[in-house]
């Protein structure tokens, strides 16, 4: 239950950052996002890939993207679901797609920020995420969505994730930089080099 509905703010979140269009960058894409049949070192086993779900509502191309192509999965842990949900093609400008991201989870207005995005650095190394917590309003139930976003010039990734155990868990008490790690290991298991 709870994935889904991490699924449907994910998905509106990428509808939300196309628009227009312009050139392009010069340099194609270097990365494709891949759906592995587990994340995080084996700890999420995936679910369900909802690549196609997710391709339906991207736009291709967009004032900042262009070529894009949508790749995703929901994935399980016991009592956690996690859904990652990625675009690769060519990113004109990462900050604005990061930007983008952000603003598209709480445009469904059932969803508000709870702890704002900031830049956290991987303990494993890599370039830095922006991880956050939203709530979610959902027939009256608040459930916490820790989220972590990437963006680069041919890739960018949104990973929540959510724990059944503890659907309202305090946002506050999130450790974000523990996530980060974690989302760094799964940046690193699903950006593939093209070719």
């Amino acid at each position: 239950m709870a994935g889904v509905l991490v699924i449907g703010t994910l998905v509106s979140t990428l509808a939300s950052s196309g628009g227009g269009s312009s050139s392009g960058a010069s340099a194609g894409p270097r990365y494709r996002i891949t759906v592995p049949q587990t994340l995080a070192g084996g700890e999420y086993k995936l679910a369900k890939d909802i690549s196609q779900q997710a391709g339906q509502a991207v736009p291709h191309d967009g004032a900042n993207e262009h070529g894009v192509k949508a790749a995703g999965g929901q994935y399980s842990s016991g009592t956690k679901s996690l859904v990652m949900l990625g675009l690769y093609g060519v990113i004109d400008d990462p900050e604005t797609t990061v930007d983008h991201s952000m603003r598209g989870m709480t445009s469904d207005g059932k969803t508000e920020v709870a702890v704002a995005g900031k830049e956290f650095t991987p303990s494993g190394g890599g370039d830095s995420l922006t991880c956050g917590v939203d709530v979610r309003t959902e027939m009256g139930q608040k459930v916490t969505l820790p989220f972590c976003i990437w963006a680069d010039s041919t890739t960018s990734g949104n990973v929540v994730e959510t724990d059944a155990s503890e659907l309202s868990k305090d946002p506050r008490s999130v450790n974000l930089q523990e996530f980060a790690d974690k989302v760094g290991k799964i940046r690193d298991e699903v950006r593939k080099p093209l070719g």
